[in-house]
């Protein structure tokens, strides 16, 4: 893949909305403090946009299993009934946004391109788009003719406790970096962060609110030693991790995703922690 294959301008959303067939649109408002962004997306977002919902749609939350962390991916079966939902085809031209620094949106695109179908999201989200001269309807999602299509599962990397355990290449931690550090632990079992683990704030990629020029991730990957071998990704429970697997696929690069991440590693006491940098 490259940065085209990965993310798409306002400027050139806006171009393609006028074009028939438009792009299917999906919304992933999406944060921790407030995890359902339904009230926020009916307040404004793009037009012809489905509102995804992150903790629902992208994830499962059937499971009773705390290793399998906060967000454990949805089975290949319910996904399929999501994308048919949302009237994805095969060669159906998708583009993802929310307004939180592409956090959510990327791991709707990672689930996407797990599923063997392409996606972009839209670069800056819905402030770019909005910079750019575009505007904004009101109210809920729009009917949509489901879909009949196949997803194909696993067309994406993905590892598990074990193999994050024993990585042989590099394992970046997508969190914040005192929740790296183990300063800090608001949320989960444990504060630290995998042995060997190297910390990767996915923030770091977006820190004007587009993605950095192809240039300067490039460098902060190599410095990260993420462009020779092997790279794994993980958070605190597989969303913002997909935020780096992103950036990584912008240079070409397919990182191994660890699912349950942070969340699932610390809520089984025999697996290690540790702490600083």
């Amino acid at each position: 893949m490259t940065r085209s294959d990965v993310l798409i301008s306002a400027d050139d959303l806006l171009t393609r909305m006028a074009d028939s067939p438009a792009p299917r649109l999906l919304d992933v408002r999406w944060t921790l403090p407030k995890p359902d962004g339904r009230e926020d997306f009916a307040a404004g977002h793009i037009p012809g946009a489905i509102y995804v919902d992150l903790d629902t749609e992208l994830a499962d939350h059937d499971t009773t299993d705390p290793t399998a962390g906060r967000h454990p991916l949805p089975s290949a079966e319910a996904f399929q009934k999501t994308v048919r939902s949302w009237g994805i085809d095969e060669g159906t031209e998708v583009v993802v946004y929310d307004d939180n620094s592409s956090l959510g949106a990327a791991r709707a695109w990672w689930l996407l391109r797990w599923a063997g179908l392409s996606a972009r999201v839209l670069d800056g989200g819905l402030a770019a788009y909005r910079d750019a001269g575009g505007t904004l309807e009101t109210g809920d999602s729009p009917d949509v003719v489901p879909s009949a299509v196949e997803i194909s599962p696993d067309s994406l990397p993905v590892i598990g406790a074990e193999a994050a355990a024993g990585f042989d290449g590099v394992l970046l931690d997508a969190r914040a970096g005192e929740r790296f550090r183990g300063e800090t632990e608001p949320l989960d079992p444990r504060a630290g962060h995998i042995p060997g683990a190297k910390s990767a704030p996915a923030t770091e990629n977006v820190p004007a609110g587009t993605f950095l020029p192809e240039a300067l991730l490039r460098e902060r990957f190599d410095e990260l030693g993420a462009l020779d071998g092997p790279v794994g990704v993980y958070c605190g429970s597989g969303v913002t991790a997909c935020h780096n697997a992103l950036a990584l696929a912008t240079l070409g690069v397919d990182a191994s995703l660890y699912p349950a991440s942070w969340s699932g590693w610390s809520s089984d006491p025999d697996r290690p922690a540790e702490t600083g940098a």
